[in-house]
């Protein structure tokens, strides 16, 4: 489906990111990565697929360093169809206790790194006539939560800034979309559920369970496989009229 058509899905060594470029590999596009990980584990997820996989270490809130890595892949692997802008951290804390170099890391990672991207890929997506661009925002890019300013803020801003793309693109074969996921069973979010246990005397099960109840009605986790399916479905004909939507897979978060 996808075969000859070249992904770069940044902050993909592991959880949705991985999961997304797996995806795509395995509907036939070539892949580059990104991200701190553990690169050789995460290039392990692809041996049975037959794609070629590359990787870059930029940094996403260094400028210089994403146009080095959109440099890479063009060189590397191939120009670049389908874009994938994952990259983010988190910090919680009370506005006013908000360390100011957290809140800038987090906007630079999470909002301005895909403008980075995508001021660098899309010219090529124009003059090819199709591209994708897919920006992984979060329910927090549609609903806040407290003590989350940055981060909130930051997706917020991610689908705003889809939504403007998407309009500048609306007659081209390009087509910019936002996925907004809920709790997504990651590493990152099973060390939350691990501390949450010991803290509060339960087992896993329940504190996956206590954790679900605080705001995802399902009290099912979305899967870093099921983001990557809709990923794939976006890059489909199917798609080709689907601009500027925020898809909240989220467990009906965004519902209440």
């Amino acid at each position: 489906m996808l075969t000859g058509k070249t992904a770069l899905v940044t902050g993909s060594t592991s959880g949705i990111g991985l999961g997304i470029a797996k995806a795509l590999a395995t509907h036939g596009a070539n892949v580059v990565l990104n991200g701190f990980g553990d690169v050789d584990a995460a290039k392990r997820e692809f041996r049975d697929i037959d794609a070629e996989i590359g990787y870059h270490p930029a940094d996403m809130s260094v400028p210089a360093q994403i146009a080095d890595m959109i440099a890479y892949a063009e060189r590397t692997i191939g120009h670049i169809d389908i874009l994938v802008n994952n990259a983010g951290i988190q910090h919680v804390a009370p506005v006013e206790d908000f360390p100011p170099e957290k809140w800038d890391a987090i906007i630079a990672i999470n909002l301005t790194s895909a403008f980075h991207t995508t001021r660098l890929a899309l010219p090529g997506m124009r003059a090819r006539g199709w591209g994708r661009i897919l920006n992984i925002a979060s329910t927090h890019g549609l609903v806040a939560s407290a003590q989350k300013s940055a981060y909130v803020a930051s997706k917020h801003g991610l689908v705003g800034f889809t939504k403007s793309v998407a309009l500048e693109t609306a007659t081209a074969g390009v087509t910019v979309n936002a996925i907004c996921p809920g709790w997504v069973l990651t590493p990152l979010v099973q060390k939350q559920v691990d501390a949450r246990a010991a803290a509060d005397g339960v087992d896993i099960a329940e504190a996956k369970r206590r954790l679900l109840a605080e705001k995802q009605p399902s009290l099912q986790f979305t899967t870093p496989e099921q983001l990557g399916e809709l990923a794939v479905f976006l890059c489909t004909p199917a798609a080709d009229n689907i601009r500027g939507a925020a898809f909240n897979v989220d467990g009906g978060w965004a519902a209440q």
